[in-house]
């Protein structure tokens, strides 16, 4: 996976934002962490795996990987905002998660973590946790790039349309 590529990505829209909403003084942690959060609800929702009195299936593979790399959006601005990144040495997470529902109360446990003490050591454990998040829904390296950059020419599209 290509990360510097992805990050470059997301820090050229972060720019644009902050740019365009007057927002390049503003410490935007606190409200990145929020989001991230809600990100994470919304594909959680998509799968429905904490869902038990529910039958109806999940979304569609597609719609559970869109809501996906819009936390690791997130992930990767809120690396930015301290000034971290996940790097090529750091390999894709391929070790397995117990269930689903545990995968993702992992990946907001570590986003708490880091709130709390956004150092970088931190920042990986998050960003692996995610990753191993992403395994445990079936995306490869390649679909979740694929996808980022899907999203991310979305979103540049939605900030020319005043979204």
């Amino acid at each position: 996976m290509n990360w510097e590529q992805l990050f470059e990505m997301q820090q050229q829209l972060d720019s644009r934002i902050e740019n365009e909403h007057g927002l390049e003084n503003d410490d935007l942690f606190q409200k990145k962490v929020l989001a991230l959060l809600v990100e994470v609800g919304e594909l959680a929702n998509e799968t429905r795996c904490f869902k038990f009195w529910s039958q109806k299936p999940s979304s569609d593979s597609d719609i559970i990987l869109e809501e996906y790399v819009d936390g690791l959006h997130f992930i990767m601005s809120l690396g930015l905002e301290k000034g971290y990144r996940y790097g090529e040495s750091t390999k894709f997470g391929y070790e397995t998660v117990q269930e689903l529902t545990l995968a993702f109360q992992d990946v907001y446990g570590r986003v708490h973590l880091f709130q709390e003490d956004p150092s970088e050591k931190r920042y990986h454990e998050l960003f692996s946790s995610f990753l191993l998040l992403g395994v445990k829904l079936g995306f490869s390296e390649e679909d979740i790039q694929r996808a980022y950059f899907e999203k991310n020419e979305k979103n540049h599209q939605r900030q020319e349309e005043g979204y």
